[in-house]
């Protein structure tokens, strides 16, 4: 199940993992190691909108998250950041925080906001291959949590 916010993030090359109402993907653009987007399964535009499940089903999604990013980024804090203003569908941009950098495949990701509001314009841009290799590395650590 998908729709037009999680195509336009990459999906299903970006995925990592979902549960019964969310989908849990690789953020494109990177303003830090670990970056994703959390995207809502049900049709709805608003926040308060969601079902009783899907919120239910949210912090289920976020442990998986929380997990999965404490393990691979070892992060100091994370921001759950609800925008939506392009994008219109329910949805998180997941962006852990730490200070100094992390580094993956080469790349070098500072988190330029640290340790005030993460600077989102700063950011990454990983190539398709690249989203989809951490995608893949990622999926496999998602199932085995």
């Amino acid at each position: 199940m998908s729709n037009a916010t999680a195509v336009n993030f990459g999906y299903p090359h970006s995925m990592v993992g979902e549960t019964d109402h969310w989908l849990v993907l690789v953020r494109p653009k990177q303003p830090t190691f670990g970056s994703l987007v959390l995207v809502c399964k049900e049709p709805v535009q608003a926040f308060s909108d969601l079902s009783g499940q899907a919120f239910e089903d949210l912090q289920v999604a976020v442990r998986g998250i929380e997990r999965l990013l404490r393990q691979t980024v070892d992060y100091a804090k994370i921001n759950y950041l609800m925008l939506m203003m392009v994008d219109p569908d329910v949805h998180f941009h997941v962006i852990p925080r730490y200070e100094g950098v992390r580094e993956h495949a080469g790349e070098t990701f500072a988190d330029a906001g640290w340790p005030g509001q993460p600077n989102l314009a700063s950011a990454v841009a990983l190539s398709p291959e690249g989203l989809a290799a951490l995608a893949e590395a990622w999926r496999r650590e998602w199932r085995a949590a």
